[in-house]
């Protein structure tokens, strides 16, 4: 309950929640409930404006170019685009973290190797290696969500390292040493613990940064390929018809736009209660 208050007190906070659980209901709910099939066209419904209603049928979103339900297809659209982001994050952050300890518990010629290949993955702008191998190994949800998440390990796996490096020196930790606990028990009992508050801010700071990579690649039709829907390629089919059905591009945009409002102000506030407790 204390908890609760804490984020009503704050302003950014609260409309950061507001924003994501808004998504969160549009990927949920939509699905679900909502009557319609968004790949069920009708082509006598075609370019229909928000608030129209076709044979019986409403659409609050409005139509495509197809006559298909824009909610539906959003709806759905979010709900694979949020699972593609949030399978990458899981990757990234479980790669990185697990990287980033060994790197600084045991040092030497790993952790030499692991930052080099830090240092390589950070040199390389993300965007153009991801289209490269997402164009070289084909265009697919599975080939995206991996590719996503092996390209975005190498932050995590820097701040796991560093925090490791802090907490390996603790005295808890030499006495665990002392007692003859094992370098494994000592990680995932001590080091572990002590670095997953610091991955967790930072994983809601990186969320926007995947959420903008998925819709590139799926705006530029490297990623899930249509009919399916997704955030990215519902824009990349709309921008074509921009100018006669803006709210093809205007929906997507906004859940886009919420979504990376909301990741970042929550990460801002989960960095202020940070410093604020370290302080």
């Amino acid at each position: 309950m204390t908890r609760f208050w804490l984020v009503r007190r704050n302003a950014d906070a609260l409309f950061a929640v507001t924003l994501l659980a808004a998504v969160a209901a549009l990927c949920v709910l939509v699905p679900l409930f909502w009557p319609l099939d968004p790949a069920r066209g009708v082509l006598t419904a075609t370019f229909r404006p928000p608030m129209s209603v076709v044979t019986g049928e409403l659409h609050p979103l409005g139509t495509d170019q197809l006559g298909r339900d824009l909610l539906a297809r959003l709806g759905l659209g979010t709900a694979i685009s949020l699972a593609i982001v949030l399978l990458a994050a899981a990757i990234s952050v479980t790669m990185g973290t697990v990287l980033g300890m060994l790197a600084g518990y045991f040092g030497g010629w790993l952790d030499i190797v692991i930052m080099r290949a830090v240092d390589i993955q950070l040199a390389i702008p993300f965007i153009l290696l991801i289209l490269l191998i997402v164009a070289v190994v084909g265009p697919s949800i599975g080939n995206l969500v991996a590719v996503l998440g092996i390209t975005g390990w190498a932050i995590f796996a820097r701040v796991a390292r560093a925090r490791t490096l802090e907490v390996r020196e603790l005295e808890y930790v030499e006495a665990c040493r002392a007692i003859g606990m094992s370098d494994r028990a000592i990680i995932f009992r001590h080091v572990l613990p002590n670095i997953a508050g610091p991955q967790t801010v930072l994983l809601t700071l990186d969320l926007p940064r995947l959420v903008i990579l998925e819709a590139s690649v799926g705006f530029l039709g490297l990623g899930v390929q249509p009919p399916t829907p997704t955030l990215g390629n519902l824009i990349g089919e709309g921008r074509a018809f921009i100018l006669l059905a803006d709210w093809l591009v205007l929906y997507p945009g906004l859940v886009i736009g919420a979504l990376v409002v909301g990741c970042n102000l929550l990460g801002d506030w989960l960095v202020r209660r940070s410093d604020s407790r370290t302080a």
